[in-house]
């Protein structure tokens, strides 16, 4: 089987799921960026994939930088790559017979170059759509998993808790 790694356009994730619009509209992209990486965290522990989030630092002077947060690896680029040519790089490095490369964008024409070199490709509103569903999985995990610790152990059948139900039921309209 092969490792499944998510590569993910950060800032294009940004430009189009409405809560991280919003926040870059307020010019809180620290915010936005720190909301995006905590959801991807959430998804990749739920589907089992390895996921970097990958932000272009074209225009601000520096190395590039990698590091985890909340378990995702985060990638600013170095000082004059964009976003697209560090991904394009790095499918052409991981895209083999043991990994999986998906690619996340919006860009049709990154998507393009990125399915032409053998690698997935899934826009930024197919993304939101399945972080949607895998976080109502895991609320409805948590549901089914709450409700069956809840219950007690009793040696009672269903018929028998009845039984005893209308007994009580019949003793405390005695007194």
């Amino acid at each position: 089987m092969k490792k499944e790694l998510m590569i993910v356009d950060g800032y294009n994730m940004i430009g189009a799921w409405p809560d991280l619009v919003k926040l870059k509209n307020q010019d809180e992209m620290e915010e936005a960026r720190d909301r995006l990486l905590h959801q991807l965290s959430n998804y990749q522990r739920y589907e089992g994939i390895e996921i970097q989030v990958v932000f272009d630092a074209q225009f601000v002077p520096g190395i590039q930088t990698s590091f985890q947060k909340y378990l995702v690896t985060v990638i600013f680029t170095k000082e004059g790559e964009t976003a697209d040519s560090y991904i394009e790089r790095i499918v052409e490095e991981k895209n083999n017979r043991l990994t999986q490369v998906t690619v996340a964008t919006s860009d049709m024409a990154e998507q393009w170059l990125v399915f032409s070199k053998g690698a997935l490709r899934k826009s930024a509103n197919e993304l939101y759509r399945d972080l949607k569903r895998s976080n109502q999985a895991i609320k409805a995990d948590t549901v089914s998993f709450h409700s069956k610790t809840v219950r007690r152990n009793t040696p009672w059948n269903p018929q028998q808790l009845t039984t005893l139900e209308e007994l009580r039921e019949n003793l405390s309209k005695k007194e």
